[in-house]
C-alpha cells in the first residue's frame, strides 16, 4: 500500500512541476515584451430601436497584460435611451476590470462599475426627473477563444429598488484586440 501512495505522490509531483516549468517558461517569454504590446483595445457597443424606443450604448475599454494569467484596465461607459412620451436617459462613467485566466479558455473576472444616471420623466406624468449614482460589482466567469470572451456576471451589489439593471445575472461578450 505504501508503495501505492508513493507512487501517486510521484505522479502528483511530475504534474506539478510540469505545470511550474511550461508556467515559467510562459512567463519568461512574456516578459520580453514591450510596454504596448501587452495593450489591448476593446469595448462594447449597443444599438436598439423599436417603436418609439431608442437605445445607443458606447464602451470602449483598455486591459493591460501583466501576465498570461492576469490582466487589468479601465473603461468608460456611456448611453442614450428615450422611451418617447414617457423619458429619456444618459448614463455614463468609469469602470475597472481584473481579469484572470486560469487556463486559457476559462477567464474569470471582477468589474467595478460607477454610472451617473439622469432620467428625465415626460411631465404629463407627473414622475419627478430622478438623477443618481448607480455602483456595481460584477463578478463573472466566461469561455474564451482568441480575443473574444462569452460568459456571464452577477452584480453583487444589485438593488432592485434603486438600480439601472434589472437583474443582477447578465450575460456579456468581451472583445479585446
Amino acid at each position: 500500500m505504501k508503495v501505492g501512495i508513493l507512487n501517486h505522490m510521484t505522479k502528483i509531483v511530475f504534474v506539478i512541476s510540469l505545470f511550474a516549468y511550461s508556467g515559467g517558461a510562459k512567463a519568461q517569454e512574456f516578459e520580453d515584451k514591450d510596454f504596448w504590446s501587452r495593450v489591448h483595445f476593446g469595448g462594447g457597443l449597443g444599438v436598439g430601436f423599436g417603436s418609439n424606443y431608442t437605445n445607443i450604448a458606447l464602451a470602449p475599454s483598455a486591459i493591460y497584460d501583466f501576465n498570461p494569467y492576469i490582466s487589468a484596465g479601465i473603461g468608460l461607459q456611456g448611453s442614450y435611451v428615450n422611451d418617447k412620451n414617457f423619458y429619456e436617459s444618459y448614463m455614463y462613467g468609469p469602470s475597472l476590470i481584473v481579469l484572470g485566466n486560469p487556463i486559457p479558455q476559462i477567464q474569470l473576472s471582477a468589474e467595478l462599475e460607477q454610472l451617473r444616471v439622469n432620467v428625465d420623466y415626460d411631465d404629463k406624468f407627473g414622475v419627478p426627473n430622478d438623477n443618481f449614482w448607480n455602483t456595481a460589482l460584477f463578478l463573472g466567469i466566461g469561455y474564451r477563444t482568441n480575443n473574444v470572451t462569452l460568459g456571464v456576471r452577477y452584480n453583487v451589489l444589485h438593488d432592485s429598488d434603486k438600480n439601472v439593471y434589472s437583474d443582477a445575472l447578465m450575460p456579456f461578450v468581451r472583445v479585446y484586440f
